[in-house]
């Protein structure tokens, strides 16, 4: 296994994209730990990007572009020149693939394409690190290992799916590039984007325990997920790059959890009681006891819904001698009580 920092020009660099994401900014702070240089693939917007990376931004090397942009991308590539690749940009929504399936391609499929085929010309040794998702495996039955069919139900996963079969299998096959898919389960943190259920919920009931807001409103109650901390899968795609051969593996916990848990943890945490309402109901707040009623409305419902997910990570146990160190319990709690003192201005960067 090659757990070098250095190589015959100096420090290690890498380049991540995606880096002002919840995954990217733990790996810039990761892989600046292990004393890398890092450059970051960052797509411009009106708005402020680098809110997950104030505490090490002046340590990271910016490069504005987006993955659909050849030519840019040949500019970064050349400036960054970097030992280790790891795209995680993406659009990441499943809901928003199926309202925005041309442009979820475009990204995930074609974007990765213009990266990997950039990288590999510049640099034939190269390692890259794709990051694939069990939104791949789909309709499949749990539990989902590496050799599990792939069955995906949305956009999103169908894009990922071609962008493995294409880049990664095909690549490494016939060019013989060391690029590694890690199939990540859901994973999460205090640094979740607010569309994500998880912390939609984590979100909704540090202000309801802060009185900033009565009710919430969620989709399917009873799909079931593996959920881990992100902070934890970072180090998985660094070790995959650090092997002799290149191999994909599955990211997740081995433990699978529903909807409905993930909101008894969330208000058990506030301590908050809820009583659940039937389909289609409208918000209707607290009750004459205080107690919160959580909704469900079927517009927040997946047209296609993945309705069970549990990872088989035996593979990564084995060979790579890695197992998550977070809970579900701790994770989720760290979440609401982040949120809790993000609403109250005490910790406006989020760990």
């Amino acid at each position: 296994m090659d757990t070098s920092l250095t190589t015959s020009g100096g420090v290690k660099r890498a380049l991540v994209t995606g880096i002002t994401g919840q995954d990217g900014s733990y790996l810039a702070e990761f892989l600046l730990s292990k004393g890398y240089e890092v450059h970051g693939l960052v797509r411009r917007s009106s708005h402020d990007v680098f809110g997950r990376l104030v505490n090490v931004k002046n340590r990271i090397h910016i490069h504005y572009g987006d993955l659909r942009d050849i030519a840019l991308l040949e500019r970064v590539i050349l400036k960054a020149n970097p030992d280790e690749v790891y795209n995680l940009g993406a659009q990441s929504h499943v809901g928003i693939s199926f309202e925005c399936p041309e442009e979820t391609y475009e990204i995930n499929y074609k974007g990765m394409g213009h990266l990997v085929h950039v990288a590999m010309r510049h640099n034939p040794k190269v390692r890259i690190y794709q990051a694939s998702t069990s939104e791949m495996f789909g309709s499949t039955n749990p539990p989902q290992a590496e050799t599990s069919p792939m069955n995906p139900v949305s956009p999103y996963g169908e894009a990922k799916l071609k962008a493995h079969e294409d880049y990664v299998v095909g690549y490494r096959q016939k060019h013989g590039l060391f690029i590694c898919s890690g199939f990540l389960f859901n994973h999460e943190s205090p640094r979740r984007g607010e569309h994500f259920v998880t912390r939609k919920t984590s979100l909704s009931f540090a202000k309801i325990s802060l009185g900033q807001r009565e009710t919430i409103t969620l989709g399917n109650l009873d799909a079931k997920r593996d959920w881990g901390f992100a902070g934890d899968y970072v180090e998985m795609m660094w070790l995959m790059l650090q092997q002799d051969t290149p191999d994909d593996y599955v990211i997740g916990t081995g433990e699978s959890h529903s909807v409905r848990e993930l909101v008894e943890v969330v208000a058990d945490a506030v301590g908050l009681n809820i009583t659940w309402e039937g389909e289609g109901v409208k918000e209707i707040g607290r009750d004459q006891n205080g107690v919160v009623r959580v909704m469900v409305d079927e517009k927040f419902y997946r047209p296609r819904e993945v309705n069970y997910l549990l990872a088989d990570i035996t593979k990564a146990r084995e060979k790579l001698g890695w197992v998550p160190k977070t809970t579900f319990h701790t994770l989720v709690t760290s979440m609401v009580r982040s949120d809790i003192e993000l609403l109250q201005g005490l910790n406006p960067v989020a760990t």
